[in-house]
C-alpha cells in the first residue's frame, strides 16, 4: 500500500471531493484525520472507513468550523496527537456566497475569503513545522476552474480560489529544500452540494461547454489528489493540475 505510514488531514471532508479524498486515501493505506462542521456525516465517514479497512483506529472524526482560528488549532492539536503526525494536508472546505460584486455585502466577501483562503493559510501553519522538521510533506489546495477563467457573480468565490494559486506558488518556493511539495487542484464543474441544485436546463448548458460532455465526479479529484501526495509526485511542486474536463484549456 502506498500510504502506509502517512497521516492525511482532509478538510471539508463531510461530503463531496474531501470525502471522497479521504476514502482513496484511506483505501491507499492511509490514516486520515477528517474535519468538518457536519459530526453526523464526519462519523459516518470514519465508520465507513474503518469498516472497510478492518481498522479502528485508521480515520478520527474531527468537528472544526474553518472559519474559527481556536477550532483549527483544537482539530490539529487533536489530530497530532492521535497520530503523532502529518503528513499530507488537503485543503478543501470552501463555501460560496454569490453576487454581483455591485450589490455584494462585506459580510459575504469576508466569509468567502476567510473559509476559503485564510483558513487555508491557518491550517498550512499548523502542519508545517511537523513537516519541516521530518524534511517531507504534501500540501494540496483545492482551488477551482473559476480562478482561472473568472465567473460573473462569483467575485468573492474567484478571488479566494485564485488567492490560493498564489499561496500554493509562493509556499513551495519556501518549503522546496525541506522536501515538501504544495501544489493545487483547480476542479472543474464537479457533481457535489454545490451544483446538485441545478436544474435540468442548467446542468445541460454546462455540459455543453465541457468538451467531454459531463459534469466530473468528486473521485475524479480525489484520485489526482492522490497522485500528488504520492511518492510519484515527488518531482512536482508548485504546480495547479486542471481536473475540468477540458473546460479550461
Amino acid at each position: 500500500m502506498p500510504f502506509d505510514d502517512k497521516v492525511a488531514f482532509v478538510t471539508g471532508a463531510s461530503q463531496g471531493i474531501g470525502r471522497a479524498c479521504a476514502l482513496v486515501l484511506a483505501e491507499a493505506g492511509a490514516k486520515v484525520a477528517v474535519a468538518s462542521r457536519n459530526w453526523d456525516k464526519l462519523c459516518a465517514l470514519a465508520e465507513e472507513i474503518h469498516q472497510s479497512q478492518g481498522k479502528t483506529d485508521c480515520a478520527l472524526p474531527l468537528r472544526m468550523d474553518v472559519s474559527r482560528e481556536e477550532e483549527i488549532r483544537e482539530a490539529f492539536g487533536k489530530a497530532l496527537e492521535h497520530f503523532v503526525k502529518i503528513d499530507i494536508l488537503v485543503n478543501n472546505a470552501g463555501i460560496t456566497r454569490d453576487g454581483l460584486l455591485l450589490r455584494m455585502k462585506r459580510p459575504d466577501w469576508d466569509a468567502v475569503l476567510q473559509t476559503n483562503l485564510t483558513a487555508a493559510y491557518l491550517c498550512i501553519q499548523q502542519v508545517l513545522p511537523g513537516m519541516v522538521r521530518r524534511r517531507q510533506g504534501r500540501i494540496i489546495n483545492i482551488t477551482s476552474v473559476v480562478a482561472q477563467m473568472g465567473n460573473a457573480g462569483q467575485a468573492n468565490y474567484v478571488t479566494s480560489k485564485a488567492g490560493l494559486v498564489g499561496l500554493t506558488r509562493a509556499l513551495a518556493q519556501e518549503v522546496a529544500s525541506r522536501n515538501i511539495t504544495v501544489n493545487a487542484i483547480a476542479p472543474g464543474f464537479i457533481e457535489t452540494a454545490m451544483t446538485e441544485g441545478l436544474s435540468a436546463e442548467a446542468r445541460e448548458k454546462l455540459s455543453s461547454r465541457i468538451p467531454l460532455q459531463r459534469l466530473g465526479q468528486p473521485l475524479d479529484v480525489a484520485c489526482a489528489v492522490k497522485f500528488l501526495a504520492s511518492d510519484e509526485a515527488s518531482y512536482i511542486t508548485g504546480h495547479v493540475l486542471n481536473v475540468n474536463g477540458g473546460l479550461y484549456l
